[in-house]
């Protein structure tokens, strides 16, 4: 199995702040990879580290097993790190020809017509001529997208891609990065708080907490067994008196109960027998979002003021 991105005992400290803490991990090339946390988990000194902009206290990054900053390898990647920001007196048009002519993509036969079809793919053909100065944030993030995509890269490393879109340019996005990693073989690695929109389109995902992983792996395994049995009943207070701490109360007369399926028949017998009125029972599958959330709460947060 190829690795596009690998970090081994990665450690990154910015005085007392530890943004990494020995952290480790192997993204494996092919598909959409999700790195998931709160501010200050991580997310964006991974990239930099893995892109050579900034280096690493201790340990090592690689990307596709060449040592993180390689030109070579370098080459093979595209990124958009936050929000993007260009020279405001340029077009978008121009933007991408200059970016063309500083990676030599123009000596490699990238015309015209190539960088029309991305402003196109990105939803930027009526504001190619424009200067970027009068560009508005959701704007800006599309003529990143197409920064880091058009030159054609193995590996795209994309930080919030789709920060300041409405829903239908959210939609939009996502379309093309999962028909770039499907239909054109290109992994993207991407950072997001959008966690329905990494739900779409990932295949894996890391969920970061303080400089270290919190949890790994398939979306559908990481939200396998996470469901819970939503009880309609009177009097709550009797339903979480019995469930102790596998209850929590979901609203006004709602209890969540932090069971196995097959405890659920005892479950319901017991408090029938008890006088609690049930009038509802169903399981509430888990999201990715209450696995993030349950995810973070079981670890610590980093300290106000990590990167």
């Amino acid at each position: 199995m190829s690795i596009a991105l690998e970090a081994t005992g990665l450690t990154k400290t910015y005085g007392a702040v530890r943004a990494l803490d020995d952290f480790s991990i192997a993204i494996p090339a092919g598909g959409v990879f999700g790195v998931l946390g709160p501010n200050g988990a991580g997310k964006s000194t991974l990239f930099r580290i893995a892109l050579g902009l900034v280096r690493p206290t201790s340990g090592t990054a690689r990307l596709f097993g060449a040592p993180a900053g390689d030109l070579t390898a370098l080459r093979r990647v595209g990124a958009m790190i936050e929000t993007p920001r260009y020279p405001p007196y340029l077009t978008a048009r121009d933007t991408l020809r200059m970016l063309a002519l500083e990676s030599g993509a123009l000596k490699g036969g990238m015309g015209d017509a190539d960088i029309n079809g991305w402003l196109d793919r990105v939803g930027l053909s009526d504001a190619a001529d424009r200067p970027t100065n009068g560009f508005s944030v959701g704007m800006k993030q599309r003529l990143g997208l197409a920064a880091a995509f058009f030159t054609r890269p193995e590996l795209v490393i994309l930080d919030e891609p789709t920060s300041g879109m409405d829903p239908a340019g959210i939609q939009e996005i996502r379309a093309l990065i999962v028909d770039l990693a499907k239909r054109e073989g290109v992994t993207v690695i991407l950072a997001s708080h959008q966690l329905d929109e990494v739900r779409r389109m990932c295949d894996r995902v890391a969920i970061l907490s303080r400089g270290k992983i919190a949890a790994e792996g398939a979306v559908d395994a990481l939200t396998a067994g996470q469901a819970r049995l939503r009880l309609v009943a009177s009097p709550v207070a009797q339903v979480l008196a019995t469930l102790g701490s596998k209850g929590e109360a979901d609203g006004e007369g709602a209890v969540l109960a932090d069971i196995r399926k097959d405890e659920a028949p005892a479950l319901i017998r017991s408090l029938v027998e008890t006088g609690v009125e049930i009038t509802e029972a169903r399981w509430r599958e888990a999201d990715l979002e209450g696995v993030y959330l349950k995810t973070l709460e079981q670890t610590p947060q980093a300290p106000k003021g990590a990167i």
